[in-house]
């Protein structure tokens, strides 16, 4: 992959969130085929690479790394050798300081091209039950301040799906903070250790959250969704589902479409039509 003659590529590579099953034959290729892998923590990136037989040079590349590292990072692919942009786990330049190695990289005229795999944003929203066509994603906030303070208040006020993540140590503390500012029967969903064993997504209220982690303190990274604002309550969205079903019954005894029934069901309860497809379907 090296090309003398011009810039070469930094390749933007998506990772692991912890099953090895999940990194995909491309990323796979490409990080064996790289000179260098620029990695949030080295200690992390080189088991990955002994797995797969990568022998490329490990630089490490976070927060702290400054501007002498990210000029190295360009000066390389100016010399034609491809980089592998890699996080500690899922999609770089998310939630990490991958964002500016791509921008300089890009000033300076060079490809750069992602190669899709895990991510921990998307994969909480997928297994959350929670509207995800629209969503806000806010990462981790400042531990304490009048920023973060903005931003809890920039969630609650959200019509759609808030994003964050979190350490466990502080889990608590953040649920506790969005109760305040959301009250603690707003619907959300904490998603941990994703693609692992103990591999957890538990849906409830902020306050029913809270309470469950102070008794029992979570471990591994987590990401934590909020329902936006005017989303139904847990409760009433089991209701709503539960009265779905019951007119879905009805209407098929009396012979309608599976079609004519989401159909109804839309109508009657306003719910979205895949949802209400969904129920037909069921039902059925």
């Amino acid at each position: 992959m090296n090309h003398p003659s011009r810039p070469a590529t930094l390749y933007v590579v998506a990772t692991p969130l912890g099953n090895l099953g999940d990194l995909s034959v491309r990323a796979a290729d490409v990080l064996r085929s790289v000179g260098v892998v620029a990695a949030e923590d080295t200690r992390r990136t080189r088991p990955l690479l002994a797995h797969i037989g990568s022998e490329a040079r490990l630089l490490s590349y976070h927060a702290h790394s400054g501007e002498r590292r990210e000029d190295e990072l360009v000066d390389i692919l100016h010399a034609g050798r491809d980089v592998a942009l890699v996080s500690d786990a899922g999609t770089p330049a998310v939630s990490d300081p991958g964002s500016s190695l791509v921008r300089a990289a890009r000033e300076a005229g060079c490809a750069v091209v992602p190669i899709p795999g895990p991510s921990a944003l998307t994969a909480a929203l997928s297994a959350s039950g929670f509207p995800a066509d629209r969503h806000l994603m806010l990462g981790f906030l400042p531990r304490r301040g009048s920023e973060r303070e903005r931003l809890l208040a920039d969630a609650a006020a959200s019509p759609w799906t808030v994003a964050f993540f979190e350490a466990p140590q502080r889990l608590t503390a953040l649920l506790e903070d969005l109760a305040a500012h959301c009250g603690g029967e707003r619907p959300a969903a904490v998603a941990r250790e994703l693609s692992k064993i103990h591999e957890e997504i538990r849906v409830g209220t902020l306050a029913g959250l809270a309470a469950h982690y102070t008794a029992q303190a979570p471990l591994g990274e987590c990401t934590v969704l909020l329902a936006g604002r005017g989303e139904r309550p847990v409760e009433d969205a089991v209701s709503l589902e539960e009265t779905a079903r019951e007119l879905a019954r009805r209407l098929l005894t009396e012979g309608h479409s599976r079609k004519e029934v989401a159909r109804a069901l839309t109508e009657e309860l306003g719910l979205a039509r895949n949802a209400a497809y969904r129920v037909a379907m069921e039902v059925e």
